[in-house]
């Protein structure tokens, strides 16, 4: 058979490429367990899409990225057009202001990411055995679109240190960002955790997860069936509540919950504070092959430190319980310094049409990889954790 070219296409549902072929490409270990990352797996995005999440009026239109090669589909890439830079939590918005008042239009432009989960993982998703030759397809596709219909840009956020190196040598701009994670040094149990930090930060943490439990109830952890429907109606109110303080407007539809319990409750950690079996706070995480993602939290009634043990502690007590190497605990948040969850690099890469633009931006995203890295150097140094034990955690 004639070795063809790779072909690109686009796809406005994911349901035209279908779950196998997606899932081939996107996670083949989970042949043998759970996926590395749940967000790129088929069921996922298409809860988003089904739920009214992304598509139509949410400023987030599905254009899945696919490449073949004699016929056979080799890599996918979870791709959107985008009308604003709402729900990436990689920020662009002086970007767009600065092209608009030189007179240019920065919307619509491409992103290639997972909607509203600012989770590190592939991006460029391949069947094994095509990883080289699926990701230089996909981003000689994703540039050619861009150029040819006008965009001014594209960019790839939340991707792995080793795509971000491979896209900064096909010429797209490296952007590097933080977060803070927890990383589970193989621990016995939190006790061993605390016992690795310095005094004053054991003391701190061991009175907050005593004051967080100083109220007429119980905490709680469910995953999987344990799961029932009406939990799902506590989440969606907590979402609700802090989605609409920090966004304005929640991004995620009440009918994709309901998916997620259809399709993925094997793959979310509910975490309930409750009084009489009634939810009053609570945290959404899902979870993969060796690592914990927190998601959303919210809460209905204050309690002083509730929020650090149901978004923090709970999280890396169940980290330890099942052998999980890393907590992801979401955007952000130097607070998290002091709990265990110490700064890392974060990734994203981008194309930039205008060649004026594309320098000036080249030139600030050096300045800030270099402010960023300083600053990592340094939190690290401020650490909660004894000075025998930093070493380990560098």
């Amino acid at each position: 058979m004639t070795d063809q070219p790779i072909e690109i296409t686009l796809q406005t549902s994911i349901a035209q490429i279908g779950a196998q072929d997606w899932d081939a490409c996107a996670c083949p270990e989970a042949q043998n367990g759970r996926p590395f990352d749940p967000f790129t797996t088929y069921r996922f995005l298409q809860a988003l899409e089904q739920s009214g999440s992304v598509g139509p009026g949410t400023g987030w239109d599905p254009r899945y990225l696919t490449a073949r090669k004699n016929g056979v589909l080799i890599a996918v890439a979870p791709l959107y057009a985008k009308s604003h830079s709402q729900g990436e939590y990689v920020f662009d918005h002086n970007w767009a202001h600065a092209l608009e008042q030189a007179g240019g239009r920065y919307y619509p432009k491409l992103q290639v990411a997972v909607p509203f989960t600012p989770a590190t993982g592939r991006r460029f998703l391949t069947r094994p055995g095509f990883e080289a030759a699926g990701m230089g397809a996909l981003v000689q596709g994703m540039v050619q679109i861009a150029a040819d219909n006008q965009l001014s840009s594209a960019h790839i956020t939340f991707c792995t240190k080793a795509e971000a190196l491979a896209g900064a040598e096909m010429g797209l701009l490296h952007r590097v960002s933080q977060q803070f994670h927890w990383q589970n040094d193989e621990y016995k149990d939190f006790d061993a955790f605390l016992a690795t930090l310095s005094s004053r930060k054991r003391k701190v943490i061991r009175r907050e997860r005593a004051g967080a439990l100083d109220f007429d109830g119980d905490i709680v952890q469910l995953t999987g069936d344990d799961i029932q429907p009406h939990h799902w109606d506590a989440m969606w109110a907590f979402y609700q509540d802090t989605g609409g303080r920090k966004w304005g407007t929640p991004y995620l539809t009440r009918a994709f919950f309901d998916l997620v319990h259809a399709d993925m409750r094997d793959d979310v950690l509910l975490v309930f504070a409750q009084r009489d079996g009634v939810p009053f706070a609570g945290a959404m995480n899902f979870i993969g092959r060796d690592v914990l993602y927190g998601r959303y939290w919210g809460c209905q009634t204050h309690v002083p430190f509730l929020h650090f043990e149901i978004c923090y502690y709970q999280a890396i007590d169940f980290a330890i319980r099942n052998g999980l190497r890393l907590v992801e605990a979401g955007a952000q948040g130097e607070h998290k310094l002091a709990r265990g969850y110490l700064p890392v690099a974060t990734h994203s890469l981008h194309w930039i049409g205008d060649a004026g633009f594309r320098d000036a931006v080249a030139q600030y995203l050096d300045a800030e990889r270099d402010a960023i890295t300083e600053e990592i150097e340094v939190l690290t140094s401020y650490g909660p954790f004894k000075k025998e034990n930093r070493e380990d955690h560098q």
